[in-house]
């Protein structure tokens, strides 16, 4: 009788992009293959979690206090052959628990969702079990040259041009499968506007600007709420702060005094809701988020977007015509007016989301993996 097989899901960092398109993943392994065994585990956190804590920290601290110098460090091939050593350092280091955990479950496949565990896995494959099979899925719309090892069976891209950029760096194009980033099923679901918008606390048949920060309600989420609220077009306005709760208090003590209505909100779970009521989305680039957005022919105004990995997303949204992107707060007032009051132009930007969005990529990614 064939054994049930055994996948191993690998991010980093909880509460991201990475995390969440694993869970995705897992989510959907086990709705085609009830049997299958699977472990999804923080790679940072079961190795050392004092460096992640510490990569963690050091990580927020560059990207609010020096941009800049994450955008020098960020895909970089001089600092990549630089720092080659240091991450073989860390992957010899990691090695001992890494190798106990694998032997321990004995996967038939291990899934990275971030490119770090995605090399340890590389490593240990080189080593000691050049057979397991390990696939790593891009959460970005534009791939990076710390993404590439020579023994990574298969490669998830989100689009042609990310295929194209894999084998630019040398990826057979035989490794390379254009699935999508893989996203919770409910997103694929279609919900009644109307009752979505009573259960939400928002106005029915008032457009809704939804406006986000990622998981941790960062950018000037305040600033555009207050440049919108005295915009002149008809519209309502939805924030999701995140685990931001200092800008969730903000906002709810300022409700009082905004002229529009505006609803506001923390970590929820229920962001498909949201963003299919809405019209036009405010957001950071992240790849999830994004391609979430896209799933539900959202339209994108895209703001501050980190250098580096979003700022690669954002050129990738911008070529697509799927986004605009602002360069500040008065600048997203005068684009929200002007899609609110363009009809064609909202509908074509919705058009191209239709013909570019891959919602079912976590369906296609766990069948790839079942039939490895």
């Amino acid at each position: 009788m064939q054994k049930n097989k055994k996948i191993l899901l690998l991010y980093i960092t909880l509460n991201s992009g990475h995390h969440k398109a694993s869970l995705a993943i897992e989510n959907a392994l086990k709705e085609l293959s009830p049997s299958v065994e699977t472990l999804n585990i923080n790679a940072f956190r079961y190795t050392n979690p004092i460096l992640e804590k510490v990569i963690n920290r050091t990580y927020m601290g560059i990207i609010k206090n020096r941009p800049e110098v994450w955008e020098y460090l960020y895909d970089n091939p001089k600092v990549l052959k630089s720092v080659q050593g240091l991450r073989d350092a860390i992957h010899r280091f990691n090695s001992k628990k890494l190798n106990a955990l694998l032997k321990d479950f004995n996967p038939d496949c291990v899934i990275c969702t971030q490119a770090f565990p995605c090399g340890m896995i590389a490593d240990y494959k080189k080593k000691f079990n050049p057979n397991l099979p390990l696939v790593g899925v891009l959460t970005d719309h534009a791939p990076h040259s710390y993404w590439v090892f020579s023994n990574v069976d298969y490669y998830i891209t989100p689009s042609e041009l990310s295929r194209q950029n894999f084998m630019r760096n040398g990826v057979s194009e035989s490794k390379i499968k254009v699935l999508g980033i893989p996203m919770h099923p409910r997103f694929m679901k279609n919900h009644d506007k109307d009752l979505v918008c009573k259960k939400l606390g928002l106005e029915t048949g008032v457009p809704v600007v939804l406006i986000m920060g990622g998981s941790q309600g960062l950018g000037p989420v305040e600033k555009i709420v207050d440049v919108l609220e005295s915009a002149g077009a008809s519209f309502q306005l939805a924030v999701v702060c995140g685990t931001n709760k200092k800008l969730q208090k903000i906002l709810y003590a300022r409700l009082p005094r905004y002229n529009k209505k505006l609803t506001v909100f923390g970590h929820i779970e229920n962001v498909d809701e949201l963003m299919e009521v809405s019209s036009i989305v405010i957001t950071k680039p992240g790849g999830l988020t994004t391609s979430e957005a896209m799933a539900k022919d959202l339209p994108m105004i895209i703001v501050r977007p980190i250098p580096g990995q979003e700022l690669k997303n954002t050129e990738y949204l911008l070529s697509q015509g799927v986004g605009l992107k602002a360069d500040d707060s008065e600048d997203i007032a005068v684009l929200v007016q002007e899609l609110m009051s363009n009809g064609i132009k909202l509908n074509e930007m919705r058009q191209r989301t239709k013909e570019i969005k891959k919602p079912n990529a976590a369906m296609d990614i766990a069948k790839l993996v079942l039939n490895i």
